[in-house]
Parts: C-alpha cells; sequence; structure tokens
C-alpha cells in the first residue's frame, strides 16, 4: 500500500492569506495539529499549532516560519515509510505530493491506525509470541522454520532493534490460536521468549490501547 492509496480530501489546506487564527479554527475542526499551506497547487511546507501560537495570531501565516517546513511523502511512497516520517516528526498530518510538488491531498494518522489496525493479519485467527534475540543469532527464517514444524506459519512480525543491548525483539504473529508446542520447541532452541499471548488476550489489550490512542487524537 502506497502514499496515494491513504490521500483524504477532508483535510483542508491554509493559503498564505489566511490568519494565524483562521489556521487555528480549521486545525481545531479537522482535529489535527498540523495542516500543510498551498499556494497555486504548490505545497510551500506544513504549519504546527506551535508555530502559530509562537507568531502573532492576527497576521497571515505567510508571514509565519515554519518547523516542518519539508515534512511531506510522495504519492508512491510505502505505507511504512509514511509512518516513519510521522512518527519521525510526531505529525497529526502529512502532505502527499507528487512529482512536480503538487499538493494531492493529506493524510491523517487516525486514518493511518486504522489501516494498520484492519491489516498485518491482526483479524486473522491465532496467537501471538514476544521473542528477545542477540542480534548477531537473528534469523526470520530459522524461526519461521521451527514454527512451521509444528504445522503453524507466521502470519505477520514486527521487528526492532535495542542498539544499547545489540539485541532484536520480535512480535510474531502465529496461525496456531494454542502455542504451548510452539513454545516449548522455541525453548528447546534456547529462544527467550519475553511475553506469549492468546488471540483472546491480545485482542482485548490491543483494542483498549487502540481505544485509547484514538480517543487521545480526538480530544
Amino acid at each position: 500500500m502506497n502514499a496515494s492509496d491513504l490521500i483524504t480530501q477532508k483535510i483542508p489546506y491554509l493559503k498564505t492569506s489566511l490568519t494565524g487564527a483562521e489556521a487555528l479554527v480549521l486545525m481545531n475542526d479537522a482535529r489535527v495539529r498540523h495542516l500543510p499551506i498551498v499556494n497555486s497547487r504548490q505545497l510551500l511546507g506544513i504549519m504546527s499549532e506551535e508555530d502559530i501560537l509562537a507568531q502573532d495570531v492576527n497576521e497571515p501565516v505567510g508571514s509565519y516560519n515554519l518547523s516542518l517546513n519539508r515534512s511531506y511523502v510522495k504519492a508512491k511512497d510505502h505505507i511504512f515509510e509514511v509512518l516513519q516520517i510521522m512518527s519521525n516528526f510526531k505529525l497529526s498530518s502529512i502532505p502527499v505530493v507528487d512529482d512536480k510538488q503538487e499538493y494531492l491531498g493529506s493524510i491523517v494518522l487516525e486514518d493511518l491506525l486504522h489501516v494498520f489496525a484492519g491489516s498485518f493479519s491482526f483479524t486473522e485467527p491465532g496467537s501471538i509470541l514476544v521473542l528477545e534475540i542477540p542480534a548477531r543469532d537473528y534469523s526470520l527464517a530459522d524461526i519461521a522454520r521451527i514454527i512451521e514444524q509444528d504445522n503453524a506459519k507466521i502470519l505477520s512480525a514486527f521487528i526492532t532493534r535495542d542498539l544499547a543491548k545489540d539485541q532484536y525483539s520480535i512480535t510474531l504473529k502465529i496461525s496456531a490460536q494454542d502455542n504451548k508446542r510452539i513454545l516449548a520447541s522455541l525453548e528447546r532452541y534456547d529462544y527467550n521468549i519475553l511475553a506469549s499471548y492468546t488471540e483472546e488476550d491480545f485482542a482485548d489489550t490491543l483494542k483498549e490501547r487502540y481505544d485509547s490512542l484514538i480517543a487521545y487524537l480526538n480530544v
């Protein structure tokens, strides 16, 4: 999935002639803290709520200094790249441009989270395993082989690296709802299992955290 698949037109853009006060009203109505500034379809930058509050709100936004003027994604960028940029700059929305830097629309963080919640096998039956592995020993192929020996498959994997410990934390969604045999097999191969969740336990926890995040975004 690419950025172009997530574009929404429900998020307004700012014209340089709008005042800071008018921009704040648009942000409040759209429930975002960032909006793009566009002039004749050319993206000039992205303005944050903090940018406006640091200036005279009665002045046009075209006269403001931007702290995030180059924060955007291109239509062909992958969804992971969109998420990375939004995370790096802590954006509630991000503009999408074509190869000519012309504004196509915006992506909203809430919509992006909905896509992730409905994708990557979250809705498939199974269970969750969390492993911790030294970076030098990491091999997803080896882990998959052990799991497949017990007649299960890896449906999705999320991997993060702790540079200080030089270790990977790997969260696996597997097709087996009863994972006791798989846990025993992994332990037999000296894998460190940090956590294990049944589908019901994980779904309840995930839904609670997801609902809390969406409620926060809607404040």
